[in-house]
């Protein structure tokens, strides 16, 4: 239940990201909502008092990391917002590189987090933590693409 009140929180925070694209908005967005995906997970993991006592190192590692990785989708969705009425070919092509970068970059991590916490916990338990992580990147993505709009060819 907890993990829906995070979903429902975070896709409530995110629901105006593009016409509130300022840094504190999205700066106290991530803070409330670290606490929120942390109870979440708490819930999902079900995580011995021996296996916390590794995993939360590490998720706590990993997190940083992935904010850093977030950055750059939060700066291209700025960028995009802020272009939207004056799009060139030119910084469309750039969006969509940066875009793919940032994708590029959350694959990479993924992959050696995954590795990283099979080390300290059964293989199990790691595919559900992705499995949660992948869940909420889903609705997070979804409600992005509902509210950011197409680009719309600009008359010359």
């Amino acid at each position: 239940m907890k993990k829906y009140l995070f979903v429902a929180m975070f896709l409530f925070f995110c629901g105006n990201i593009i016409a509130q694209t300022g840094t504190d908005y999205v700066g106290l967005t991530r803070s409330v909502l670290k606490k929120e995906k942390k109870v979440a997970v708490v819930e999902a993991m079900q995580l011995t008092d021996k296996e916390g006592e590794i995993f939360w190192p590490l998720y706590e590692e990993y997190n940083s990391e992935l904010y850093k990785v977030q950055n750059k989708r939060v700066a291209v969705i700025k960028e995009y917002a802020k272009s939207f009425y004056s799009m060139t070919d030119e910084k469309a092509d750039k969006l969509w590189t940066d875009f793919m970068k940032f994708r590029d970059d959350l694959i990479n991590l993924q992959e050696e987090y995954f590795e990283k916490f099979k080390e300290i916990l059964p293989a199990v338990k790691v595919v559900r933590y992705f499995q949660f992580e992948n869940k909420t990147e889903m609705l997070i993505n979804a409600k992005i693409a509902a509210d950011i709009p197409l680009l719309k060819e600009l008359t010359k």
